[in-house]
């Protein structure tokens, strides 16, 4: 699997997944959710609706992961997950690893080959991005080498802003 850091916006990447850092509610929000639900138009909050309508009346947890349609994005699938907050006490490594490892299990039953991540729970969830970035970079790379037989053949972090695009850059920089 390649795995790159790029600078740009997640809204128009020409991937099969772009992974939204959502909150719990799955309706929209600040940031990079407020950005992807705004990019992909009425549908994907729509489809956010029936999800908590139906399969998640309490919203999905801390460290999982959820599928929808990519709307009016140039992806096929977004696929929703919340990152831990660490200025409510969600200070567990372990459950921010599930972000990026649980997004990927969604996106390859999906059958995707392409993902595109932002640096879920850096800013207004109080991580470090430097802190997310090893995180980060350590679970998709300890998922790839176990799920070899995995469709997903590249995963992009797209970051906005020079610091989190150097925190990932040297991430992915050390073995």
């Amino acid at each position: 699997m390649r795995i790159e850091a790029v600078g740009g916006d997640i809204t128009t990447q020409q991937v099969d997944v772009v992974v939204n850092a959502a909150n719990s509610a799955l309706l929209g929000g600040g940031g990079v959710d407020g950005a992807i639900h705004a990019a992909a138009g009425p549908t994907l909050l729509a489809e956010c609706r029936e999800l908590r309508r139906t399969s998640l009346p309490h919203g999905l947890p801390a460290g999982d992961a959820v599928a929808t349609g990519a709307g009016e994005l140039p992806a096929r699938w977004v696929v929703h997950t919340v990152g831990p907050d660490r200025r409510a006490g969600q200070t567990d490594p372990d459950l921010l690893a599930s972000c990026f490892t649980r997004s990927l299990d969604v996106a390859a039953g999906l059958g995707a080959a392409s993902v595109a991540f932002p640096a879920v729970s850096a800013g207004v969830y109080g991580w470090d991005v430097g802190e997310v970035a090893r995180i980060a970079v350590a679970a998709v790379r300890a998922w790839s080498a176990a799920h070899d037989d995995a469709p997903v053949t590249l995963v992009r972090f797209v970051l906005f802003g020079d610091a989190a695009l150097d925190a990932f850059r040297t991430a992915l920089a050390s073995a």
